[in-house]
């Protein structure tokens, strides 16, 4: 018998698109620019679905927190091949700590086997939610997988890190980012597009998940970094040691 997977997805600015700040620094320009699935999630996704068409999982669920027009991401991973979704609808851009908080709500409520994240959003960064939430839930956790393998009641996950390779061995429930490696996701065909349409998408308030604390962090301004300054060509190794000297790196 196979289980049922939880996979969450964030609207983001196109992964293609050139990022320019707002002149009031408030934020990045996001009206009339291209959106879509965060990539990372993207992978998430497809490695569940093949979870699914491999026999071992029953049904795939796929979660989004954000505003009203985060069903487009949505209706994406439906035609991808997710069973249903589910939206948590908030105007309010959440901090990692809040998406778990409101993540291990829904799971409490709705019990799923194995919840695969990508391992950051691109416009953040920020690859905590999926160490938090399983910290939470008291779970055991592989990030930054590049390869996941079930080994009868045991999956074998594959991580990437600095110095290599690690292999972890875990069992359910469990959670799992993904990284680039993985994957790479399938593009929906025109029929599942239109079978996506009459899939479900359960829509929520997140207010019924959790309760954004007064003392949240506030966001003063969003710079540019600062240009570089080009650089300067040397004819051999001398002229690197003097260049060096003279700016104070050696003596």
């Amino acid at each position: 018998m196979g289980f049922n997977i939880l996979v969450t997805a964030k609207k983001t600015i196109d992964y293609t698109v050139n990022i320019h700040v707002k002149q009031d620094e408030s934020g990045v320009e996001s009206d009339q620019v291209k959106m879509s699935m965060n990539p990372f999630d993207a992978i998430a996704l497809e490695q569940a679905i093949r979870l699914k068409e491999q026999g071992y999982a029953d049904q795939v669920r796929l979660l989004t927190i954000g505003p009203s027009s985060s069903e487009d991401v949505l209706r994406q991973g439906l035609a991808m091949g997710a069973d249903d979704a589910v939206l948590i609808e908030s105007e309010t851009e959440l901090y990692p700590l809040e998406v778990a908080t409101c993540l291990k709500s829904y799971l409490n409520q709705y019990p799923h086997d194995l919840v695969i994240m990508g391992k950051q959003a691109i416009d953040n960064d920020c690859n905590q939610v999926g160490q938090m939430l399983a910290g939470m839930m008291g779970w055991p956790q592989a990030v930054f997988a590049s390869s996941i393998e079930n080994k009868t009641d045991e999956w074998v996950v594959v991580r990437e890190m600095d110095r290599g390779l690690e292999t972890l061995q875990l069992t359910l429930p469990a959670v799992i980012t993904c990284d680039l490696r993985l994957n790479e996701p399938r593009y929906p065909t025109l029929p599942n597009i239109l079978k996506a349409k009459q899939k479900p998408i359960t829509t929520e308030q997140l207010s019924a998940r959790c309760d954004l604390p007064e003392n949240r962090p506030h966001l003063i301004r969003v710079t540019s970094p600062k240009q570089r300054s080009g650089g300067v060509m040397l004819k051999d190794v001398e002229a690197l040691s003097h260049k060096l000297k003279e700016l104070g790196y050696v003596r």
